[in-house]
C-alpha cells in the first residue's frame, strides 16, 4: 500500500476515561475503497468522526494529502456520518441548493451530482417521502457537492432493502472511477467483501488487522479469530 491519500498514527480517543480508539494507525491509499470493519461498539464511527473533523483524538497523529491534517482540508472531504441530515418538505433539488449556496456552489453541480447519485427526475417530490435508500443516496450527493477528493460513509447500508443495498454498492464502487477515495464503515462482512479493496478490522477499539481483500483470505474466518481472541481476553 503506497501513495496514501490519508494516514491516522497511533489515535487514540477516551470518553469520561473510558478508551474508544486504541493506537489506531490506518493507511489509506488513493482512488480506492477502504472498509472499516467491526462489531458495533469498536469504535468505527469515533474514527470517522474524528477523520471528518467532528471529534478531536486524545492523542494521535492524522496525515491528509501528504500534510498534517488541518480544518482547511475539509474542503477536499465529504462524509455522511449517521443520519442524512435532510429537510423533509423540500425536494432534493432545494436541499441540495441550500447546502450549495452556503458554499457558494453553482447550480450546475447539483444537477451533477444529483445525475451522480441517480435522483435526477424526482423533481418536486420530498424528500421526507422518499424511501430510505433515497435519503442516504441524497445525503451522499450532498457530500459530494464540494467535489471531495475523499469520501466518508458511516454504515450507509443500515436498514435499506436489497435493491437500496445493491444501488448503493454500485455507487461506492464507482466513485474511484471519478477520483474519489471512499472509507466506508460497516459491521456487514458481506458488504465489505463486495465493496472494498482494502480493509482494516477494529475490536474494542483497537486495529487488529489491515491489509487488501486479495490479501486477507477467507474474511468471515479472519473476523471471527479477531472476534474470538477478544472475547478470550476480556473473560480474563
Amino acid at each position: 500500500m503506497d501513495n496514501f491519500i490519508l494516514e491516522t498514527k497511533h489515535v487514540s480517543k477516551s470518553f469520561r476515561k473510558h478508551p474508544v480508539l486504541k493506537e489506531v494507525s490506518i493507511q489509506i491509499p488513493e482512488n480506492c475503497v477502504y472498509g472499516i470493519l467491526g462489531a458495533n461498539g469498536a469504535g468505527k464511527s469515533t474514527l470517522l468522526k474524528i477523520i471528518a473533523g467532528l471529534l478531536r483524538p486524545d492523542r494521535g497523529q492524522i496525515r491528509f494529502g501528504g500534510h498534517d491534517w488541518t480544518r482547511n482540508d475539509l474542503v477536499d472531504i465529504g462524509a455522511l456520518i449517521e443520519a442524512p441530515p435532510l429537510y423533509g418538505n423540500l425536494s432534493a433539488w432545494d436541499n441540495l441548493k441550500v447546502r450549495a449556496l452556503m458554499l457558494g456552489i453553482p447550480d450546475e453541480r447539483i444537477s451533477e451530482v444529483l445525475e451522480l447519485v441517480d435522483l435526477a427526475d424526482t423533481g418536486k417530490k420530498k424528500s421526507g417521502a422518499f424511501s430510505l435508500g433515497m435519503k442516504q443516496r441524497l445525503g451522499i450527493a450532498a457530500a459530494l457537492l464540494n467535489h471531495p477528493k475523499f469520501l466518508i460513509l458511516d454504515e450507509p447500508v443500515n436498514g435499506l432493502d436489497p435493491v437500496g443495498i445493491q444501488e448503493l454498492r454500485a455507487l461506492i464502487r464507482n466513485f474511484p472511477k471519478e477520483g474519489i477515495t471512499v472509507l466506508v464503515s460497516s459491521h456487514i462482512l458481506s458488504e465489505i467483501e463486495q465493496t472494498a479493496d482494502y480493509i482494516g478490522i477494529l475490536a474494542d477499539g483497537t486495529l487488529e488487522y489491515q491489509g487488501s481483500m486479495k490479501e486477507c483470505g477467507n474474511l468471515e474466518e479472519l473476523f471471527m479469530e479477531i472476534a474470538s481472541k477478544q472475547r478470550g481476553e476480556g473473560v480474563r
